[in-house]
């Protein structure tokens, strides 16, 4: 864990080359582990995420073969559900910055269903559909959603959501895309995909996701993490490869670290690929008789579970509320007059002057099959999201569908439209000197919470000119966007910006962010922060070597002629954390005293002389005395001391003695000898 002390539970003076540590794996699903093992030197950790020191270790990924293996097992639930499905995207630049595209990041609008076990929108070994192909190369859900109408009875409820330009924008920004679907015994799988994009046919979604528990219930809550998976119909490794199409067609399949080095989520290692996206399916309600349950509460009894139009809403600007409940069931069950309700909670009053009314709604209602009017209409759904334009250049068409929800009580057949055609230019220009570009993209949130903002969207450059010359379309396009007004709102705060650098550039630093105050002054003090500080640890600084000072220089190691003498100094401080190395500890000199004279000479051949008799005697009679000089006998060379220093450089020395001296010595000429040499030279 971050910030978690070490427990140490062994230690040992010795060196370690390496630990050996016993661990008890996380429950299934939990990821990857880390194992650190850390250099302490002072209490100070300052190696512990280099090389071999940690180690990560990652689940086996699951190996997928023809085709997802997940049996679905019949549902034995009674009555309803009613869920809510919440698309959390996390594919970012903080979170996946390789080769992250800055310009054109976004999620396709989502599609998907609420169906049986007999259909199948996608799977892990399955091949792409048209409809799925279309999604995952050019995010557009139309085809797809043609599909899942075609399937009839086989599909309960259509899920769709928007796109979402760009990919990432915090949730006090941006709320988290959302939609409702219903399942029932039958029909109580999920399933849902949306392309990343830019890319060659990457995805990501749930497919035959059970909502139907062994237990004859309802799932409460289902939360998955979501890696992208590709579709099979595109070869390109990067987010903007060129088209590559796939022939012949691969099975659909999930993207892994080791698929290609040039890919955005290559991991050398191995690793389990960061989850890009989250989603989050939510029981709101429950309808019917349930099988082995209590309600949760009443609304769960009383809950519509047909999903209401929403109503256009003539309540002030300053009142913030939650969305409507669903409708009440109503309170007469035969065709006498009764009545239902619906509510909403106030949230926040900008104003408190202007008074926030209608958190309740009721209106008159009769038990089903009574009343005329609802007999005989048609309930459509909202218009899906316009196809692209049929052409990229001069005059095209394009086309959007939507469908019929409720189909009259009495048989009749719905009139209204359910396609709409409309012309579209996405390029006028069609000469060589022109460039293609895409559709514009969904408009950016509000720039401001409240009051005026900037709002933007982009599209890209599909091909350049072929002549040469430099696009000259737009590519960006921003208009102001107006926000109910800012009315006492003291604190109206910009997001934290990112982390400054470490004050240092080793050991310990301190690092601030900011925010600013976007509210004006006038409304009122705002006491919040607006600057945070926080310690910061770099790898420790670089500490050199430290020697004392040369030591005198040593007699000369002979009395004449010519001998050498040396000097040393100590290491007073070692090298740490990668400082300038030691220098030498030991330097060494000639010397010549004096020369030797000849009568030393003449009188050293005699005492060479001497000198061999005396040995042969000392050695018959055990004598200590080896050698004489001119004038005097000396004992043997005592043994080498111990070297002052075990590594970096020391000295070792020895004596020979004065035995007897002879009347006729020279006093310079006969005295005690000693030798010093170098030892452990060797760096520590």
């Amino acid at each position: 864990m971050t910030n978690c002390p070490p427990a140490v539970t062994e230690s040992t003076p010795r060196r370690r080359t390496s630990i050996q540590v016993f661990w008890t794996a996380p429950p299934s699903g939990s990821g990857c582990v880390l194992l650190k093992a850390s250099i302490v030197q002072k209490r100070i950790i300052y190696f512990q995420d280099e090389g071999s020191l940690t180690k990560r270790m990652c689940e086996t990924e699951s190996l997928y073969g023809d085709a997802t293996d997940k049996p679905v097992i019949d549902c034995c639930a009674c009555g309803t559900a009613k869920y809510r499905v919440t698309f959390y995207g996390n594919w970012s630049e903080k979170i996946h910055p390789k080769d992250y595209p800055r310009r054109a990041n976004h999620w396709s609008a989502i599609i998907g269903a609420s169906h049986s076990k007999n259909y199948v929108l996608w799977e892990y070994g399955g091949f792409a559909s048209e409809g799925v192909k279309q999604v995952a190369e050019l995010g557009s859900p139309v085809k797809m959603e043609e599909e899942i109408r075609q399937k009839g009875d086989e599909v309960l409820t259509v899920i769709k959501m928007k796109a979402q330009w760009p990919a990432w924008q915090p949730l006090n920004v941006r709320a988290a895309p959302s939609a409702e679907f219903s399942v029932d015994r039958t029909r109580h799988l999920m399933s849902f995909l949306t392309m990343l994009g830019p890319s060659p046919d990457w995805n990501v979604g749930l497919s035959a996701e059970d909502l139907c528990t062994k237990e004859c219930g309802w799932a409460q809550k289902v939360v998955q993490d979501l890696i992208p998976w590709d579709a099979g119909t595109d070869s390109g490794v990067t987010y903007e490869s060129p088209n590559k199409p796939t022939v012949p067609q691969d099975k659909i399949r999930p993207l892994t670290s080791l698929d290609h080095p040039q890919s955005p989520f290559y991991d050398p290692e191995g690793g389990a690929i960061t989850p890009v996206a989250r989603v989050v399916v939510e029981r709101i309600a429950r309808k019917g008789e349930q099988c082995n349950i209590v309600p949760d509460n009443v609304d769960d009894i009383v809950a519509d579970i047909a999903q209401e139009e929403k109503e256009e809403d003539d309540t002030p600007e300053t009142c913030i509320y939650s969305n409507w409940s669903p409708w009440s069931a109503c309170s007469s069950a035969t065709c006498e007059k009764g009545k239902r309700m619906r509510q909403r909670m106030l949230k926040a009053q900008l104003d408190l002057s202007v008074p926030c009314p209608h958190t309740q709604d009721f209106e008159p209602c009769m038990g089903p099959g009574c009343s005329d009017e609802d007999a005989s209409t048609c309930m459509m759904s909202e218009w899906i999201t316009w196809s692209p334009c049929s052409v990229s250049c001069a005059m095209g068409t394009r086309s959007r569908e939507r469908y019929v929800k409720q189909f009259p009580d009495d048989g009749s057949i719905c009139t209204l439209p359910t396609e709409e055609t409309e012309n579209c230019v996405v390029n006028e220009d069609c000469s060589p000197s022109s460039c293609l570009v895409t559709e514009w993209g969904e408009w950016d949130v509000c720039s401001a919470t409240c009051s005026l903002g900037m709002k933007r969207r982009e599209r890209m450059v599909k091909m350049p000119p072929a002549d040469g010359s430099i696009c000259g379309a737009e590519v960006l396009e921003v208009e102001k966007c107006m926000m109910p007004e800012c009315h006492t709102i003291p604190c109206l705060l910009t997001p934290w910006s990112d982390w400054s650098d470490c004050s240092v550039t080793c050991g310990k630093g301190l690092r601030t962010r900011q925010r600013m105050l976007k509210s004006p002054v006038e409304l009122g003090e705002c006491t919040e922060d607006l600057e945070q500080v926080e310690k910061c640890m770099l790898p420790e600084c670089p500490i050199d070597c430290v020697m004392s000072e040369w030591a005198e220089w040593s007699e000369c190691n002979k009395s004449c002629g010519k001998g050498h003498t040396i000097r040393t100094r100590i290491i007073k401080l070692e090298p740490q954390f990668g400082g300038d190395p030691c220098p030498e500890a030991i330097q060494r000199k000639k010397c010549k005293i004096r020369k030797c004279s000849r009568g030393q000479a003449n009188s050293g051949e005699k005492s060479l002389r001497k000198e061999q008799r005396e040995n042969k005697r000392s050695k018959q009679r055990g004598s200590e005395i080896v050698s004489e000089h001119p004038g005097c006998k000396m004992r043997q060379w005592s043994n080498w001391t111990e070297c002052t220093k075990l590594c970096g450089g020391g000295i070792q020395e020895r004596v020979m003695t004065v035995k007897q001296r002879f009347k006729t010595a020279q006093l310079s000429s006969c005295k005690d000898r000693k030798e010093i040499r170098a030892c452990n030279v060797h760096p520590c």
